[in-house]
């Protein structure tokens, strides 16, 4: 029983590894591609944004010939939202660069938004905190940070996938390390 399961234990730690290997490599070649070639790997993730609503809008549209028994307010909703979606999808996938610029955008304006509430719900909270200084700190922090983020979005949205990138390269350093130490 024992030898059994040494059997697994070394099993299961050797697919351990190969995926922790797996896992800093791919990390560290997509931080790279997004530190060197931001533009590039930006309208990369815009195509799969683009593509994924092209088959949410495909299987909305489909689903409609399968639920025969719904009302046919509910198929005639998935419908037009399959549409949207299908139509959506085509023109990220046909103009990539105001696509990539339009998800930078948003992707800051939502960013934005959502440390200024954050900020004030922590403000909110701060009586109930354990540090109230620090939970003060935190939010005014968070609330300045929301109002830039807001006041430049494109801006701050590039400055954070650049700073995904650049975590995504250390990550990716200390996994493959972690990786190389791992014993066979």
């Amino acid at each position: 029983m024992e030898e059994v399961l040494k059997m697994l234990s070394k099993n299961i730690s050797n697919k351990l590894r190969q995926a922790t290997g797996v896992n800093g490599l791919l990390s560290l070649i997509l931080g790279l591609l997004i530190l060197f070639l931001p533009g590039q790997s930006a309208m990369g993730v815009t195509v799969m944004v683009g593509v994924v609503f092209i088959i949410i809008g495909l299987f909305d549209i489909f689903s409609i010939f399968k639920e025969v028994d719904e009302n046919t307010w509910v198929r005639l909703g998935h419908l037009l939202l399959g549409l949207l979606y299908l139509i959506v999808g085509i023109f990220v996938c046909v103009n990539l660069a105001a696509s990539a610029t339009y998800l930078f955008l948003l992707v800051g304006i939502f960013v934005g938004i959502t440390w200024l509430v954050e900020g004030f719900v922590e403000l909110g909270t701060v009586r109930l905190a354990v540090s109230k200084g620090w939970t003060i700190f935190s939010a005014v922090l968070s609330i300045i940070a929301g109002i830039i983020l807001l006041m430049t979005p494109l801006y701050g949205a590039v400055m954070l996938w650049t700073l995904l990138g650049a975590i995504l390269v250390v990550l990716g350093i200390f996994k493959v390390a972690h990786y190389l130490a791992w014993q066979k």
